[in-house]
């Protein structure tokens, strides 16, 4: 079992800057592949492979940065320039990565990613 635990979210406005963590715990492994995904089509933000790779959705691309603490088991998405746009529930996954090819697999609850002024 893995379980994914956002944390983060809340109003911003425009043009500031955003963390959000997901803390990981239960059966995820160092191989497994993470990512961030937003909306109700869980549009990808931003994911990451276990060998580093990485993908920007293209909304976010030059915006946002994804960082992987094996140590802590915790994955943040850093988000700046923050636009009205971005507003949506983030979601946390664990993914398999295969073919350049990001596939969730589990999913946090999300946490709630408002801007507005």
């Amino acid at each position: 079992q893995v379980q994914l635990v956002e944390s983060g979210g809340g109003l911003v406005q425009p043009g500031r800057s955003l963390r959000l963590s997901c803390a990981a715990s239960g059966s995820i492994s160092s191989f497994d592949a993470m990512g961030w995904y937003r909306g109700t089509q869980l549009e990808l933000v931003a994911a990451i492979s276990d060998g580093g790779i990485i993908k920007y959705g293209g909304h976010v691309e030059g915006r946002s940065s994804i960082v992987r603490d094996s140590a802590k088991n915790t994955m943040y998405l850093f988000m700046d320039n923050l636009k009205p746009e971005d507003t949506a529930t983030y979601y946390c996954a664990v993914a398999t990565f295969s073919n350049y090819a990001f596939i969730p697999r589990y999913w946090g609850q999300g946490t709630r990613v408002t801007v507005s002024s």
